[in-house]
């Protein structure tokens, strides 16, 4: 019974022991990455292009600058034997080495600019710019307090140009009174009957009247009221006294009837005059109360604005100042340092392009060989391509090869090349670029470009018409990161790379450089050597 237990027991444990071990296996131990990792490793890269091309006998070369330009020196004549790399004449290159001057110049401004990012903000700086927004904020606090003395002296003026106005009114008022009391008297003394004058005095008194009560009324009311209510007392008082002015005419008119002319003194009819003179002055008085207090409003409101757009543009300046205190504080954003980088790499463009201008200046003999014709003088201007200088190559073989079009960019006379013929197979030969056809050729409707090469040594195996193939070196670099080219992504127009470091996959971008014949592809910034980068 004891020896069943101790078996059951062992059993179970071995079940413990056995799914705590898958349970490890399938949920507790690490997985281990699936992908293929590489290395960025530093070392040296070469650009090949191969084609098949075809011995022939040797032609002469037509030789021209790359460049438009003036020609300032011509260093051999015709029958002169020259070498690999001699130079053969020169442009004018004064201009250029201006520009190349300038270049540098803001090469050197904008290396600076790039540093100074770096670097950050110094304490100065910060002083400079916290000051900045101490200005401003001082200078947007006067504009609030100029606008609030704008607002109360306008409200002062405007008032003081309503209570200026009160007493013209009082003054109407009393002329009006005056004028109802000469018209009432004239109407009493001359015009008792009901002839016809006398019904047009007695309408014209009786207006007056009435006037003059709508006056006292509108003027009480704007004692008691507000602004507005002393507005329409000026514009109804200034009507009242136009009529007032038109109802002693009447009144003055009918004195000079044939039936009164006579019988109505001259001083009384002087009266009539001088009232309706001082209701006239009234009328123009009150008309200048009403001026008054518009060109107060208009200018008011003009001064208003131009306070509050002070007050405005102090607002953007402190607002301006603030963002540029904390541009100042705040490390540089990868924008900028990306911003200032492509404007480092612009500059040094532009400098290595007009150096290479220059260097391309200096027409040079693409192999050795002797000068047949020398077609242009010192002072001449020539165009880009246009032959120049003609020579026949020392050796007595050439090789003849068309280069699709996509390569040829590639392909600079000079380029070394390894050439192998197929009769031997096991035997290398060195040759050169010595010249590019600049003319297209269409072989089955695709564009190709002739190249010639020459051999650097004799070649007394070659005969014409034999096939060689050949490796030309377009370019070399030496000492730069590297990585297969299948570690490559293209996403939103970048090129991207996923970087596996410390069991975390980052996408990254770079930038690269020379894609060399063995499928893989300089780096020039974004990695560093030893990372590990995923291959696709």
């Amino acid at each position: 019974m004891i020896a069943i237990n101790k078996k059951i027991i062992f059993i179970v444990i071995i079940l413990i022991f056995g799914s705590g071990f898958f349970i490890y296996q399938g949920f507790i131990k690490k997985q281990e990455p699936v992908f293929t990792l590489e290395k960025v490793l530093r070392g040296q890269i070469v650009q090949e292009v191969s084609e098949t091309g075809t011995v022939k006998r040797e032609q002469e070369i037509n030789l021209g600058f790359k460049n438009i330009g003036r020609i300032e020196r011509i260093y051999i004549k015709v029958g002169d034997k020259v070498g690999f790399g001699q130079g053969l004449a020169k442009l004018d290159t004064a201009q250029l080495e201006i520009q190349v001057q300038e270049a540098q110049a803001a090469l050197k401004v904008a290396e600076a600019n790039f540093n100074k990012l770096l670097k950050g903000s110094t304490p100065e700086e910060i002083k400079v710019a916290e000051t900045a927004v101490s200005n401003a904020d001082i200078v947007l606090q006067n504009a609030d307090q100029s606008l609030r003395n704008v607002r109360a002296q306008a409200l002062n003026d405007l008032d003081e140009a309503y209570e200026d106005a009160m007493p013209d009114l009082d003054l109407a008022y009393l002329k009006i009174y005056n004028a109802f009391y000469t018209a009432k008297t004239t109407q009493r003394i001359y015009f008792t009957t009901l002839s016809q004058e006398g019904l047009r005095v007695r309408e014209s008194k009786d207006k007056i009247e009435n006037g003059l009560n709508n006056v006292r009324f509108l003027i009480e009311t704007a004692q008691k009221g507000s602004n507005e209510d002393i507005d329409i007392a000026l514009a109804e008082t200034k009507d009242i006294l136009d009529d007032t002015a038109e109802a002693l005419k009447v009144i003055k008119d009918a004195c000079e009837t044939p039936l009164y002319r006579d019988v109505i003194s001259s001083t009384d009819k002087t009266s009539l005059d001088t009232k309706r003179t001082d209701i006239n002055t009234a009328s123009a008085t009150i008309i200048n109360n009403k001026q008054t207090i518009s060109f107060t409003r208009i200018s008011n409101e003009s001064k208003i604005n131009d306070a509050e757009s002070q007050v405005f543009v102090a607002d953007g300046n402190l607002k301006a100042a603030q963002d540029d205190l904390s541009l100042t504080k705040a490390p540089p954003r990868q924008e900028d340092i990306n911003l200032y980088e492509a404007q480092v790499s612009q500059s040094k463009a532009e400098v290595n392009l007009l150096k290479e201008q220059i260097q391309e200046a200096t027409l040079k003999s693409p192999t050795q060989g002797q000068i047949t014709k020398v077609n242009k003088r010192v002072g001449e201007t020539i165009q880009a391509g246009e032959t120049t200088i003609s020579l026949l190559p020392a050796s007595e073989f050439q090789i003849k090869t068309d280069i699709y079009e996509e390569d040829i960019v590639k392909i600079e006379v000079g380029n070394e090349t390894d050439i192998t013929l197929a009769a031997f197979p096991d035997k290398i030969f060195k040759g050169k670029v010595i010249s590019i056809d600049p003319a297209e050729k269409l072989i089955d409707g695709i564009v190709y470009y002739e190249i010639t090469i020459d051999f650097e040594e004799v070649a007394k195996e070659a005969k014409p018409g034999m096939t060689a193939d050949i490796v030309i070196k377009t370019a070399f670099r030496e000492d730069v990161l590297i990585i297969p080219e299948e570690a490559l992504q293209k996403k939103n127009g970048k090129v991207m790379v996923q970087v596996f470091k410390e069991d975390v996959v980052e996408d990254r971008e770079i930038e690269i450089g020379l894609l060399g014949s063995d499928g893989r592809i300089e780096v020039i910034s974004g990695l560093e050597e030893g990372e590990e980068v995923i291959i696709q």
